[in-house]
């Protein structure tokens, strides 16, 4: 007799939640997501599948409201800001993506480099834009949800870009526990290219490029802030975090709580990011 497979149940949302579009040129607009306010439990649990050591010790947090970009900075948003918006600190590439496309998220740019796309941006908008903190990024990605993703217990390339084939060189396999294999596209898709969206309206969390954050590298949360703020050190070439997987990761480390971290100097075709910012709503 075979044994029945547990049933997966995935959650698939299209949220209409409340934002606001940042104009930068013409017919070119940077959508931003009302994050409220709330509390969440950072980390894993001991028994999350594929866990990682970095993400102990689960611990709450409480975040402040926020704003974040409803997609990773897209390369038509970072050719902008590039080639349009007065240098603050640095000279920027208008087109560093190894995947060229206009609404493909920008690649291959370092943490420095996201930073003076953030400093241009607030000097243009007249309020304060940044990479988010690593807590601010969990809470926004879990959007209430406690499970490893925010669709729900395993994840599938009809939902997110990931490598969703088996990698038996460096023993990575295509699926997350009772999820299915997939494909492995080897390059990033279009931002909202699955049409999903967590509760809190945000899409790509998962996948597509990892997400640089505000935080210096820490091996695990001992001593980490509970306030929502970044995490920092008097060590200005520490590492710096990042966050959600991409084109190239396993599903395992696609998970809301996997932590990640590089120079911040590096510019890998899969590392990107998304900018936050505080806004009043009316």
């Amino acid at each position: 007799m075979i044994a029945s497979q547990p049933e997966i149940i995935l959650h698939r949302q299209s949220k209409q939640n409340r934002c606001f579009d940042e104009k930068l040129g013409k017919d070119l607009r940077l959508r931003m997501m009302l994050i409220p306010a709330g509390s969440f439990t950072m980390g894993s649990p001991g028994d999350e599948l594929e866990r990682s050591p970095a993400e102990d010790l689960q611990h709450e947090v409480n975040v402040n409201s926020f704003t974040m970009g409803k997609y990773p900075v897209t390369q038509a948003q970072w050719r902008y800001v590039a080639e349009e918006l007065p240098q603050e600190q640095q000279a920027l590439n208008p087109a560093p993506s190894r995947f060229k496309g206009d609404m493909r998220p920008v690649e291959s740019v370092s943490w420095d480099d996201a930073m003076e796309f953030c400093a241009r941006l607030s000097t243009h908008a007249g309020r304060k834009y940044r990479l988010p903190s690593e807590a601010e990024w969990e809470y926004a990605c879990r959007a209430g949800t406690t499970t490893p993703f925010h669709f729900g217990e395993t994840i599938t390339t009809d939902l997110a870009n990931y490598r969703g084939t088996d990698d038996k060189s460096i023993g990575w396999k295509g699926n997350y526990g009772a999820g299915p294999k997939g494909k492995y596209r080897a390059e990033t898709t279009p931002v909202d290219h699955f049409k999903v969206a967590n509760a809190f309206g945000l899409c790509d969390m998962h996948g597509n490029v990892w997400e640089w954050c505000l935080d210096h590298w820490h091996a695990s949360y001992e001593d980490a802030p509970t306030d929502g703020s970044a995490w920092l050190t008097e060590d200005e070439n520490a590492s710096r975090v990042l966050r959600g997987g991409s084109w190239g990761s396993s599903p395992g480390n696609c998970r809301s709580a996997y932590r990640n971290n590089n120079t911040r100097e590096n510019r890998n075709n899969n590392n990107g990011f998304r900018v936050v910012s505080v806004a009043s709503f009316a």
